[in-house]
């Protein structure tokens, strides 16, 4: 804070939270700590890059007056962010109802004017907070290290890993028990074919019997013999 004898000036470096394409301000409270009226003029050594309001105005006595310092949108940053720019705040003592051009004549009159140098300093713009994790709170136990999430998050990739290859060898399995099936499923049509075939033999043999006798009976059984064997492999499958 500047302790002149017109005003006090609080803060004495305009701290802008640089962010890149983006238009920032700060504020200047001036007091009048005094019994008179004080006009006040601000200047900077880049005008172009900064908007200031008012940039001139008159502070009633024992009262304060604030100064908005808007700094207009930067495309690129400063090397190391360093800022160069300053400002300057002139004081002069006035009469009640003085107007800018007065404010102006009166410093250029030869009266006693104070001054004061501002400096423009960038700092890092404020980080949002951090959400809180559950069981943070008072009471709870303490948050996990980064080495024990990384532990964690090793074994989170062990456990899916491993997961993934039982699933992959449970396909291969289910795979060949669906082959399996289809080659049962097959030989059992095959069979059921074979089966209708000799049945169909066994019905041209029986109604030949009348005509061929006895010799035509032995193959009739052993027709018989053979569509037993047929049906058992199929009931075994």
């Amino acid at each position: 804070m500047s302790t002149a004898d017109l005003l006090s000036i609080e803060p004495l470096e305009l701290k802008f939270p640089f962010e890149l394409r983006k238009q920032i301000s700060c504020a200047l409270q001036l007091s009048n700590k005094t019994d008179n009226y004080v006009a006040f003029k601000v200047k900077t050594t880049n005008p172009k890059k900064y908007c200031v309001r008012p940039n001139t105005g008159v502070v009633l006595p024992r009262s304060t007056c604030d100064v908005i310092v808007t700094m207009q949108a930067q495309k690129e940053a400063p090397p190391d962010m360093q800022c160069r720019d300053k400002f300057l705040l002139q004081s002069v003592n006035v009469n009640d109802g003085a107007s800018a051009k007065d404010i102006t004549a009166e410093m250029e009159a030869g009266h006693v004017v104070e001054e004061c140098k501002l400096r423009v300093v960038y700092v890092s713009p404020p980080q949002p907070p951090s959400p809180v994790r559950e069981g943070s709170e008072e009471g709870s136990p303490p948050r996990a290290s980064a080495s024990d999430n990384g532990h964690a998050n090793a074994a989170e990739f062990a456990a899916a890993a491993k997961q993934f290859s039982e699933g992959l060898e449970a396909q291969d399995k289910s795979f060949e028990a669906r082959a399996l099936i289809t080659k049962l499923t097959a030989e059992k049509n095959s069979a059921i074919q074979q089966n209708n075939k000799l049945r169909q033999e066994l019905e041209l043999l029986k109604r030949q019997s009348s005509k061929s006798g006895s010799s035509v009976s032995f193959m009739v059984v052993i027709l018989i013999g053979l569509i037993g064997i047929i049906m058992g492999y199929i009931m075994k499958k």
